[in-house]
Order: structure tokens, then C-alpha cells, then sequence
């Protein structure tokens, strides 16, 4: 099988090479750019999956999908075949359910980029939560987060009121006093702090919060040069980053409407990663305890089977 270069992904060169194979029409992504998905926001701005399977005659259709609920629901409808970037709590939760969605490759270990904050005006703290309301999105490292800061003080979900809704609406609620404390996420803390909304916590000593690039099984085993392409462009969008960091930050902050100082802040916080290991799998292990012994998964699954060979290497 003749081998021939899919596509210059960026000016420096880049490239992905791949045999001629049988490729699909399309190929169904979504764009998250929260909270500061980089390597998500560079692909998508730069066309770098158009450029790559622009010889196959491949659609690239990127869809808004914030929820990774709804993300693994689309999965599992075939309407989605990956999703750019979900958190593991999500995978799980959504693994857990059936749908039949696994690990591609790693994106970010971001424990600062989520947080609690309290409304403008109260110095609260986990233990002052008790019988307030807190909003944030169910089924989501956020949550994740906010049961494991109860539990460190003894407390249970039950011993909230937990309105579910997402980040952006928390953030805008927290900071007009509507609920006591919002859980919000990258520069969603950074305009509530400028607010006078106070972090509580956040995710560092309860929660390892991991992002990663998921996609539909059948499609990676349908279309295993065409999965194999889409990992490639990730990885190498990656490694441009780290050696045009500048002009990265510039296209991210640009992106999100926020100012190159906090995209700065935001990237430090991110802590970016492509390839998962042990920890990552012992990560995936730990989460899913967490969550069955606290009501969100009924029962356990072998978490290997949800990270594909191409994740760790």
C-alpha cells in the first residue's frame, strides 16, 4: 500500500504520514474550548485535521458539545466520534452506562484550572457550606471535587443543596449572591475572584482531575488509519505549542476573550500532557472507587479496557 503525506499541518514543517486506506465521509469532533483547551482551540483555528484528510476527501464537522454526558450520549448514538476533550469523571460515569467510548490520547492534569468560590462579601469555607446552595455540573470532576471537599470535613452531598447547572451560569449565580458558592473552572475563577468571589478550594488534595481525548470505539477499530491520523495531528499540535508558545497563548487568548496575562496563568495551570501511563491508569482506578462509593457509578468496570494502545505510547 503506497504511503503518501496527508497534510503540512503548520508552517515549521509538521507533518502525518499514513498509508491510502479506506476512510470515512466525515469525521464528527467536538470544539470545547473550556477551560483553556489549547491544543482544541490551535487544531480547530488552524484547520489542521481539514489540511490533514483534505487529499481523502474527508469532512471535518466540529460540534459544540460542553457536557460530557451528552458527549458520551452522542458517542453512543454514532452521531459523535470524538470528543476533543472529556474529563475522566465523565468517562467513567458514561463507560459506566454503556456507551461505548475509550481513551485516545492524554490532553491536561489541571487541578488548579477547577475551583469552588464563595459569593462576594462571605469568607466561607467547606464546613460553612451546610445547608447552602451550591451550583456546578453534575457528573463532572466540578462535582467530583465539591463530594470529595465534604467528605474531608465529614459532610455528604445531601448536606448541600446542589443545583445543578454549568460552570458559566455558576460563575454569573455566585457572583450576583443567587447561591452561596458556584463551582467554576479556568477563567471562570479568574472573573469571579476579580468579583470578590473568594475560592474555597480547589481540586489540589481531593481530586486529580485528568482531560483526555475519547473517542468511539468502533470507529478507531473501523477506521484505524483515520483514528491513527487524528491522534497524530493532536500530539504534533502539542509539541507546536510548547515551541510557539507565544503565539499560542495569543490564539488562545483571542479565542476565549481574555487577556494574554491570563492566558498565561491559564496554561500554568493546565499542566498539558499527550501520552497517559500508570499513574494515569491508577488515576482512572481511584476516580471510579470514588465514584461508586459515593453514588454516581453502580458498579465497576475494568478501566483498562477503556484506554486504548495508542494512549500510552
Amino acid at each position: 500500500m503506497q504511503k503518501r503525506i496527508l497534510a503540512v499541518l503548520l508552517a515549521g514543517g509538521l507533518a502525518v504520514a499514513a498509508e491510502a486506506a479506506d476512510f470515512p465521509k466525515e469525521i464528527n469532533i467536538t470544539y470545547v474550548k473550556a477551560p483553556f483547551n489549547l491544543q482544541n482551540i490551535v487544531m480547530k483555528e488552524q484547520g489542521l485535521l481539514e489540511k490533514a484528510f483534505e487529499k481523502d476527501g474527508v469532512k471535518v464537522n466540529w460540534r459544540v458539545i460542553n457536557s460530557g454526558a451528552d458527549q458520551s450520549l452522542a458517542m453512543a448514538s454514532g452521531a459523535l466520534d470524538f470528543s476533543a476533550v472529556m474529563n475522566t469523571a465523565s468517562l467513567l460515569l458514561g463507560a459506566g452506562a454503556g456507551n461505548p467510548i475509550a481513551i485516545a490520547t492524554g490532553v491536561a492534569h489541571p487541578e488548579k484550572i477547577f475551583a469552588m468560590v464563595g459569593k462576594p462579601g462571605a469568607n466561607l469555607t467547606v464546613k460553612d457550606l451546610k445547608g447552602k446552595t451550591v451550583g456546578g455540573p453534575k457528573g463532572t470532576v466540578l462535582h467530583q471535587m465539591l463530594v470529595a471537599a465534604l467528605a474531608k470535613e465529614g459532610m455528604t452531598i445531601n448536606d448541600v443543596n446542589f443545583v445543578n447547572m454549568d460552570p458559566g451560569a455558576a460563575m454569573t449565580a455566585v457572583v450576583a449572591g443567587k447561591i452561596d458558592a458556584g463551582l467554576v473552572a479556568a477563567n471562570g475563577i479568574i472573573k469571579a475572584n476579580a468579583a470578590g468571589a473568594k475560592t474555597i478550594t480547589t481540586c489540589e488534595g481531593l481530586v486529580e482531575p485528568n482531560l483526555v481525548m475519547t473517542v468511539r470505539k468502533s470507529f478507531a477499530s473501523e477506521y484505524p488509519e483515520a483514528y491513527a491520523c487524528v491522534i497524530e495531528v493532536h500530539r504534533n499540535t502539542w509539541k507546536w505549542i510548547q515551541e510557539n508558545k507565544a503565539e499560542a497563548l495569543a490564539m488562545g487568548a483571542k479565542e476565549q476573550g481574555i487577556t494574554l496575562d491570563e492566558a498565561t496563568k491559564l496554561y500554568e495551570w493546565s499542566n498539558f500532557y499527550d501520552v497517559l501511563d500508570e499513574g494515569d491508569v491508577k488515576g482512572l482506578e481511584k476516580d471510579m472507587k470514588f465514584l461508586i462509593d459515593n453514588g454516581m457509578m453502580k458498579k465497576s468496570l475494568d478501566v483498562r479496557s477503556l484506554v486504548l494502545p495508542s494512549a500510552m505510547k
